[in-house]
Order: C-alpha cells, then structure tokens, then sequence
C-alpha cells in the first residue's frame, strides 16, 4: 500500500528539513516542499498529494491561509495550519479554509503523529459522508415520487426532480416555498400570526395519518390528486420534516377507466348492467330512508333484430346510440338511462313523490314522452327508419324489494305490452308475472327434462282410404314426473324461443330413425314410412343436411322411407335456401311433406 503523501508548505528552510524527517520517520511520504504560497498551490495541483502540513506565516506574497483557500478550491484536500501564533485574529482566519488541525509551534513528534492520523480519519469520514450524500442524491434524482424537506416553519429546504417537475416548478423556484403553495390545505390562515408548521391545525390530521391524499396545486394552478406520507427529520436542534408525494393522477384515471369499463356501455355511453344495478341499489336505499316512490322502466325495442338485418350492424347500432340520446331528452337529470343489452333500455326514475297514483302517473308520463320520442323516424346511413318500444313498468316504494324482482316484474310488464300490439306501455299486471314465474318453471323443467331422457315418442298411425297402415308419424311428448304426460302445445314453443328444440329436435329424429330401423326389420312394417317433424329453427342450421346424413349413416335406416314435415311458414323465409336445402336432402332418398309442427294432426 502506498504511503500517503504530505506537501511541506515552511518558508525556514532547517524547520521544513526537520518536518520532513518527523514525516518519513511516521511513515509518510514527502511529495515536495514549497517556501511560498503561490509555490504550494502550483505543486498542490501538480503532485496532488494527500495532505498539506502549511506554516501560516509564509513572509512576502500570499501567506498560508491564502494559499489553503486556492488550494482547496481546486480540490478538497486536507490541510493542518502550523503557526508559532496563537492571534484570536489568525484563528479566526484560519477557520475560512476549514483546516484539519492546527498546531502551534513547538510541537513534538508525537502531537504531529496524533495531528495527522486524526486529519486522515476527518478526511476519510467526510468522503464516506459525501458519497453517501451522492449515493442519496442519485437515488433521489432517480425516484419516481416526490421528496421534499422542509423547515420548522414549513418552507421548502430541497426538493428532488420529480418533486419539482410534479409541482411544475424548477430545480430553485421550488426551494423556500411554503408548504401551502403546494398543498392549500396548508397554507397560512389570512389573519393569523405566523406559526411553525406543527402548529397548523391541518398539520396535526397528516401527521396522525400513515398516508393521506391531500390534493395539491402546480405553479400554473391546476390541481392534482396526491399520495403523502410525512415522517420527522431531526436536523441538529431543529425537527425539519421530509414528504414524500405520489401523483395519484395516472392511478385516478386508470381506476377511472375501469370503472367506465365495469359501469358504461362501450356502444352507447350509458350506464350497463352493472352501471344499472349499481344505481338501483342506491334509489332502493333512498325511498326506503324517504318514504318515496319510484320506477323502473323496461323498454324493448320493437322488430329491432329485422332492422339490423336488414339495415346493417353498423345502422343497428346508430339506432340504439340514438335512442339512447332520445330517452336521455325525456327523464330528469337526476334519473338513470341504461342500456340493458342488445334492444333493451332501462330507465331508474326516482323520488316521484310519497302518493302512488302521483307517482304512477309521472313515470306513465314518461313513458308516453319515451313512446313519442321512439316513435320518430331515424336517418341511418342515409335511410329513414321508423321504429317503436314496448315499455314495462313497475313502482316500488319504502318497502325494500328484492333487485332482481323488480327485474322480472318490468320484464314480464314489458311482454304485457308487447302482447297488447307493441308501441305500447303496460304496468306490471300480477296475473302476467303467474304467467312469468310458470313459463320460468317450465324451463328450467325442460333442461332438466333434456338431460333425464323424459321425453318420448309416440307413433300415429297412417292409413290409406281403404285402412291399410302406411306408416307413422312420430310425435314427442314429455313423461313429466309430477304432471305426467305433457302434450306438446304445452312445451314446443317454449323449446323454439329457448332453443332447446334444437337438441330435442335432434333426439327426435334419431329415435325415429333408430324405430323405422326395426320396423324394417319386420315383414308386416318393412314398408312402412317414418314421418318426423321439423322446427324452423332446426331446419335453419347450417348443419341440418349433414345432421340428416350422419343420423340415417348411424341408425343404418333407409333414406327413402323417412319423411320429413315441414310447416308452410318455413317456405316463406328464404324459399332459394330452403329448396336447395331440400333438394340435398331428397338426394338421399328423404321425402318430404307440409305439416303443423308438434300438433299432432
């Protein structure tokens, strides 16, 4: 290890030889000695040594004091003052250049040994200090939040970057702020004495708090939501402060925009379901602590499903963002439109009023004002359109009722409506929600029916004019187990508009085909022909000929004696596609005949 190096700095030439000898008898190293002081900070700059031993009195040009200022402005190098003066004066001087040490003369070898090793350990525990304050610095600079210090009477001290670029200030307009040109909640009362920051009756509820979000200003005097959390920072006899700020304002809109994803329709700008629910929550809540009316209306778009096939998605969109905007135009600012999904809007009407009649009669209001309004002819992608709605309406009141019953109620007054002709608006009939709850039974039992083989078929007899048997046709029914045999009137419409008849459908006709198997199997039957009924929706299916093939390929029946029946109204949808759906389908031997489907006649 290299020894450190001293630059004797003694104009009397016998003390410095005696210097230098005391110096490499500790150890040291002897870089040079200079007489004069503009010779110590040429050779300081040049030999760069490790320590500078100067004598104070130095006689003509720049004396020791002098020479130490220039030197350690070059660089921080430490220096011990020697000095045969003791002057109040002098020390006072000396002092400027922050010395190491100062001995005066005489001094033995031993307090030179002591002066030294004490200045090297000043001077290595000032280097560990300032690359600690640089590390801190650099971590500081690199922070994303904010970091500021502050004094007993809240003025700023220092600041990071980002702290800065937070509040829109620079790096020095920044320092000697109070605390309250960025957190108003901070600023100094208007006619009150000054005070210290802990004094300041916002400052007690921050402190007391872990984290808080106050609100802070920017120089230009926008506003931005932020994080803090404030701890003590002793600084000597003083207790200065250090907040740390996060700018909440990316977070707020990120949670902002979720809640715009959760709570609004992308298409429409209105609240959705979830928006909906959330909303009728709250206005339950509030007619029960007022004694207030409400509404819920249910509105379904009319033939809407026509308009967009024939119209376009694109056009069918612009009619549901404009009939949005329509119903805005007929409710308070305070009541709620939301598209519910698909053709269905909702609309929250709150505090009508403490009387039901009052109440029934502004949100029948209402809804003639949203019939009107939906009434009106559209320009879509430059067509006139004309529509309606059906709207189902139901009130509640203080007496607290379950979300999703209210739900249904609107839903089956809003099917009233529509069985009245559409272009129309029913309150809730309780004879109409019998209906509802039965025709939800009655699902839910055919799903059910579906999976636990209920069903079954009966076969009626064909016969010619003379009463010679010519076949079947298969007709299903439904082996329910608390009401037995269900006839089909009861159930195949429910099937269609659930689809559920797909999968019955489709049971159906391999049961048949599996039975037309057996019968030709049998002499007095092999002759016979298999007549099976078949949905609209089943025939529709872009799958229905390949379903035909692979059923008559897995039950090994023959082609040529199935039938399948087809109601007229099936003609009438897209005659080209149907006749070549057929004529696929009697390119495999299959006939076919007109029927009502499911009557059994």
């Amino acid at each position: 290890m290299a020894k450190p190096s001293i630059l004797i700095v003694e104009d009397e030439t016998i003390i410095a030889r005696d210097l230098q000898d005391q110096l490499q008898a500790l150890g040291y190293a002897v870089a040079a000695q200079a007489s004069t002081g503009e010779q110590a900070v040429q050779l300081a700059a040049t030999l760069a040594p490790d320590l500078v031993l100067m004598d104070i009195k130095l006689g003509a040009g720049m004396d020791g004091i002098a020479a130490a200022l220039a030197i350690r402005a070059q660089k921080p190098v430490p220096v011990v003052f020697l000095s045969a003066y003791a002057a109040e004066e002098i020390l006072q001087r000396a002092q400027l250049a922050e010395p190491y040490g100062y001995m005066l003369k005489p001094f033995s070898e031993r307090e030179l040994a002591t002066t030294l090793q004490m200045a090297f350990y000043k001077q290595k525990a000032e280097q560990r200090e300032r690359d600690l304050r640089q590390h801190s610095q650099a971590i500081l600079a690199h922070m994303r939040e904010g970091v500021v210090t502050l004094d007993p009477h809240g003025l700023v001290t220092s600041a990071n970057p980002s702290a800065a670029a937070m509040f829109g200030y620079s790096a020095e307009a920044i320092l000697d702020l109070h605390i309250g040109q960025l957190l108003p909640m901070l600023a100094p009362e208007a006619d009150a004495a000054p005070c210290l920051l802990c004094q300041h009756p916002a400052w007690l509820a921050l402190t007391q708090t872990p984290h808080s979000e106050p609100v802070g200003v920017r120089q230009d005097g926008t506003t931005l939501p932020l994080g803090l959390t404030v701890s003590d920072l002793p600084q000597g006899l003083q207790l200065h402060t250090i907040c740390i700020f996060d700018d909440l304002s990316t977070q707020q809109l990120a949670a902002a925009q979720l809640h715009s994803l959760t709570f609004t329709d992308a298409l429409t700008g209105l609240p959705n379901r979830s928006g909906l629910m959330a909303h009728l929550h709250g206005a339950l809540l509030h007619a029960a602590q007022n004694q207030q009316w409400g509404a819920l209306l249910f509105l379904d778009l009319d033939h809407f499903r026509q308009a967009n096939e024939m119209l376009g998605p694109g056009c069918g969109d612009e009619l549901l963002r404009e009939a949005g905007h329509r119903l805005l135009a007929c409710v308070r600012a305070e009541d709620t439109v939301a598209h519910f999904g698909g053709d269905e809007f909702m609309v929250l009407l709150g505090a009508l009023g403490t009387d039901q009649a009052t109440a029934a009669n502004r949100a029948r209001a209402v809804a003639s004002k949203a019939l009107q309004a939906l009434s009106q002819p559209y320009s879509l992608g430059g067509l006139h359109y004309k529509s309606s709605a059906s709207i189902g309406l139901v009130l509640f009141d203080s007496h607290l009722r379950d979300v999703d019953e209210l739900l249904k109620t609107a839903d089956a007054a809003m099917y009233q409506a529509k069985a009245a002709g559409r272009n129309a608006a029913r309150f809730y009939d309780p004879a109409v929600q019998a209906m509802v709850l039965a025709r939800t039974s009655l699902e839910k039992d055919l799903e059910r029916a579906l999976a636990a083989h209920e069903f079954v078929l009966h076969y009626q007899l064909q016969v010619n004019t003379q009463g010679v048997p010519l076949g079947a046709e298969a007709l299903v029914r439904w082996q329910h187990p608390q009401r037995g045999l269900v006839m089909p009137g009861e159930f195949i419409a429910l099937a269609e508009a659930t689809r559920l008849i797909l999968p019955l459908g489709q049971w159906v006709l391999e049961t048949a085909c599996q039975q037309l198997t057996q019968w030709t199997q049998r002499m007095d039957t092999s002759n016979w022909i298999m007549a099976v009924n078949v949905s609209a929706l089943q025939f529709a299916q872009a799958d229905f000929v390949a379903s035909v093939t692979n059923t008559l390929a897995r039950s090994g029946a023959n082609p040529q004696r199935l039938e399948l029946e087809l109601t007229e109204s099936m003609l009438l949808e897209d005659l080209p596609a149907v006749l070549d759906k057929i004529a696929r389908i009697r390119a495999l031997g299959v006939r076919f005949s007109l029927d009502d489907f499911g009557t059994g006649y």
